[in-house]
């Protein structure tokens, strides 16, 4: 009875020693690293032009086409899941000068040269737009263009500043499967149409946000297949595009996350795919020219939720393009296309 007892106290001990290492491991775990900050002694430099925020914030931008100055056109690119300042649509250089126009990207809160922003929010993002718009003084209204999951912002922006906007044109927009007017058949729909291990990662997303971060960074369990860079699920015509990718001096593929995944992936995961405070499908029609192009063939992006989103707001433009898959914006013929038609002012 008494070696019984023992073993019993000594057992209690260590599985409460083995409950509070693995909640001191779980807590770690579920806490990512503070980012590493570019232009700090040990973070990555700073080689981009930068503005400042009024919140002490970088953002990193990048300019092309006609000098601001003596430009017709204005335009805003917002970059998509890995993307970066480097990514605006290839719009071919005779079309930019015919058109005269001035094109400036920039890197999102926490990706590439730009500073991370703890609060970041839908919100704040559309916000860092309006603020590098107005830094760079392009005026009281200018013309926004977004990629893939880019595209929140851009619906972020026709809810929060249809007034600072001429119009918009998105490519392959990112989908929230939760927004409350999607019919719950056509979501679930689309949903099953992802891959398990992305349903799994989106769902954690949006039901356990601070379980993100632990969830794509471990290597028990499959994470996002776009967190893992994997490029089986993407479509033939994708996979074309990727094979052709010629390495650049400009640009490194290490550069988007360069100051953690966490400030810059996870974060975007989580706003896309949580809770928002507001329905796409519900926007008003301010008068702003809203086109969405849409590969027929994207894998990643359910074509059938842009039709629903066209369905409830009939004056956006939807553009099926045959045979294309996600990578729209490196498509030059589609560019000059979504350049004509958007600065026509087509609405």
């Amino acid at each position: 009875m008494v070696i019984n007892k023992v073993l019993l106290d000594r057992g209690g001990k260590v599985t409460l020693l083995v409950l509070v290492a693995f909640l001191a491991w779980f807590y770690k775990a579920i806490h990512p690293p503070p980012p590493i900050l570019c232009g700090t002694p040990h973070g990555p430099p700073v080689t981009a032009p930068r503005v400042q925020l009024k919140d002490g914030r970088y953002l990193a931008y990048k300019e092309i086409g006609t000098e601001k100055e003596k430009a017709a056109y204005k335009i805003i690119n917002i970059h998509g899941f890995r993307g970066s300042r480097h990514d605006i649509p290839l719009i071919p250089k005779a079309t930019m000068e015919e058109l005269h126009i001035y094109y400036v990207g920039f890197d999102r809160a926490g990706y590439g040269q730009s500073d991370p922003n703890p609060g970041r929010s839908l919100k704040s993002d559309a916000q860092d737009v309006v603020e590098l718009a107005d830094i760079l003084q392009l005026g009281p209204r200018f013309y926004v263009t977004a990629t893939s999951i880019g595209g929140s912002v851009a619906w972020t922006l026709l809810k929060h500043f249809p007034h600072r906007l001429a119009g918009v044109g998105m490519l392959g927009p990112v989908t929230n499967y939760w927004w409350s007017g999607i019919p719950t058949v056509e979501a679930w729909e689309a949903f099953r149409f992802q891959p398990i291990q992305d349903q799994v990662a989106v769902s954690v997303a949006h039901y356990a946000p601070w379980l993100a971060y632990l969830w794509n960074t471990q290597n028990v369990f499959p994470k996002s297949s776009v967190v893992a860079g994997r490029f089986d699920f993407w479509s033939m015509a994708d996979k074309k595009i990727i094979a052709s990718f010629q390495p650049s001096n400009e640009r490194s593929a290490d550069e988007p996350t360069q100051q953690g995944i966490h400030e810059s992936l996870i974060r975007d995961m989580v706003n896309m795919f949580g809770r928002w405070d507001f329905d796409p499908g519900d926007l008003i029609n301010n008068g702003v020219p809203v086109h969405i192009w849409h590969g027929d063939e994207d894998s990643l992006v359910p074509l059938m939720l842009q039709k629903y989103v066209q369905r409830r707001l009939s004056w956006i433009h939807l553009h099926v393009v045959p045979g294309a898959g996600h990578l729209l914006h490196v498509m030059e013929t589609l560019s000059d296309e979504m350049a004509r038609t958007l600065l026509s002012g087509q609405a």
